[in-house]
């Protein structure tokens, strides 16, 4: 299994324009929103843990496994995911609660976080990291994390 940082470098490589990393510190947030939003649209019936009823859906599943997948990685930045995991639930739990049905408001934030991702490879110029393995689908937001690590001193 590859390191995180061997993750993490390889990532880089096609972030390296100002305005691309800037774009991705809005757009891969909204992403993730995004995604887990669409998928809270897949309900569970799940009897346990019923006072956390709200998050028995496919958006809950994607960040207990892709947490799982941080786990292995780095004990750090799984910790570090936590918080922004249970962030990203509870803004979807949120936006459910509007007249607007969840789906339509994930759908058009997927959309137009995408096109700013694009945008900002083609300023790049290079391509986004997913076309040549999907997995850097969950190392974008290791990424930005790593970098606020980074910044604040913490080791990953």
């Amino acid at each position: 299994m590859r390191s995180v940082q061997d993750w993490l470098n390889e990532y880089a490589e096609s972030h390296q324009h100002p305005i691309n990393v800037m774009i991705h510190w809005v757009c891969v947030p909204f992403i993730m929103l995004s995604i887990i939003g669409l998928l809270a649209n897949i309900q569970f019936n799940v009897k346990y843990f019923s006072i956390f009823s709200q998050f028995h859906h496919a958006g809950t599943m994607l960040i207990v496994f892709g947490c799982i997948y941080y786990l292995f990685l780095s004990r750090s930045l799984f910790f570090g995911m936590i918080p922004v995991s249970i962030s990203m639930l509870i803004i979807i739990d949120w936006l459910s609660n509007f007249e607007y049905p969840l789906w339509k408001i994930s759908l058009i934030i997927f959309v137009v976080s995408w096109a700013g991702q694009f945008y900002g490879h083609k300023i790049e110029g290079k391509k986004p990291s997913f076309f040549k393995d999907i997995q850097f689908l969950l190392i974008g937001p290791l990424w930005l994390l790593s970098k606020l690590y980074r910044k604040v001193g913490i080791s990953y």
